[in-house]
């Protein structure tokens, strides 16, 4: 694995129990999960046990690209973490913590070796921030 890890973060304005649900459920996940306005998500599975399989498609609005972002789960913490390894072996944590401001939401993953870092940080901050959106504003 990379150790060069990329954390990105957000703070979320609702109660833990809705951005767990808004993170995990298939229906909520389409309204998200893509880091740019062209994009569209599809949430088609998320069986969120420790072994419970993930897979969202992701696919550019025009048609001209599209891939499955799919899963395992090895830790799972109601309203508090999450932790899976990716179909090409990458690791991801992700933390939601109660603070005064709402919820932390903080995310660390290895980085895969094609793009640039900040390329890769900028396009999960993204989601990340659509996230917010689209939970403060459900």
């Amino acid at each position: 694995m990379n150790d060069n890890k990329i954390t990105i973060t957000t703070i979320v304005s609702s109660p833990i129990e809705k951005v767990w649900e808004y993170w995990n459920e298939p229906k909520h996940i389409s309204g998200w999960a893509f880091a740019s306005d062209d994009w569209m998500a599809e949430g088609k599975e998320n069986d969120v046990k420790v072994g419970g399989k993930f897979k969202t498609t992701m696919s550019a609005k025009d048609k001209s690209a599209s891939f499955d972002f799919e899963g395992e789960y090895t830790a799972v913490e109601k309203n508090k973490a999450l932790e899976y390894v990716m179909s090409d072996g990458r690791e991801v944590k992700i933390e939601f913590v109660e603070t005064p401001e709402g919820v932390r939401v903080t995310e660390t993953f290895d980085p895969e070796n094609e793009n640039p870092l900040d390329m890769q940080r900028d396009g999960w901050q993204s989601i990340l921030d659509n996230f917010k959106k689209y939970t403060e504003r459900g």
